[in-house]
């Protein structure tokens, strides 16, 4: 068992979870981008959705939109793409994460996940829940044995166009009630930093 073995919402008995549910980042403002970077995303959002593949999706929508969080954050966080994150195999806890943004900024190893990013397979975000929430949650276990127990994740799944994000703090899954979408990229963007900045490890 796997990360992607894992099901919505079969899930939180799977792990002992609760899930809610929450309108967790509304208040959260658009941020001004730059106009290369709008473009970039533009550009490259048509031939990710025109292709339809994961990996169309992840090299021209989602690694971008990552990298500007980056740069936002003025290099103060990591970003990993396709690594394993193996915290307890036996419990189906292990497999490789999409993306994950990390404090600090480390990029030979990696430490403190603070967002785990999972693509949703078939263009459909719900069947992402289960993976991204199982994934989630070795994050904090990860997060825990690297000595920072109160710390929150939030969990991100996503079509390339739509994100759909859930905060994990204890036990509890808090899933956001609205889904953000590219043509909002600001808002998007704002969120991603926001739950960069206020759940680190």
């Amino acid at each position: 068992m796997a990360f992607s073995d894992f099901t919505f919402p079969q899930v939180q008995q799977d792990l002992g979870l609760v899930v809610d549910e929450a309108d967790l980042f509304s208040p959260v403002p658009p941020i001004p981008l730059r106009e290369d970077f709008v473009t970039t995303v533009t550009e490259g959002a048509t031939i990710a959705l025109a292709v339809n593949t994961e990996k169309a999706k992840s090299e021209f929508i989602i690694a971008p939109v990552l990298l500007e969080v980056r740069r936002l954050c003025g290099g103060a966080v990591g970003l990993f793409s396709g690594v394993p994150l193996d915290v307890d195999p036996g419990k189906g806890l292990n497999g490789v994460c999409d993306f994950l943004l990390t404090k600090p900024a480390r990029q030979f190893i990696l430490s403190s996940p603070v967002v785990v990013v999972v693509e949703a397979k078939n263009d459909n975000l719900r069947n992402g829940l289960g993976q991204c929430i199982a994934a989630t949650y070795a994050a904090t276990l990860y997060n825990q044995r690297a000595g920072s127990p109160g710390a929150m994740v939030c969990g991100v799944v996503t079509t390339g166009s739509a994100w759909k994000f859930l905060r994990l703090e204890g036990t509890t899954v808090t899933l956001d009630l609205k889904e953000y979408y590219i043509d909002n990229l600001g808002k998007l963007v704002g969120v991603l930093l926001y739950a960069v900045q206020n759940h680190t490890a």
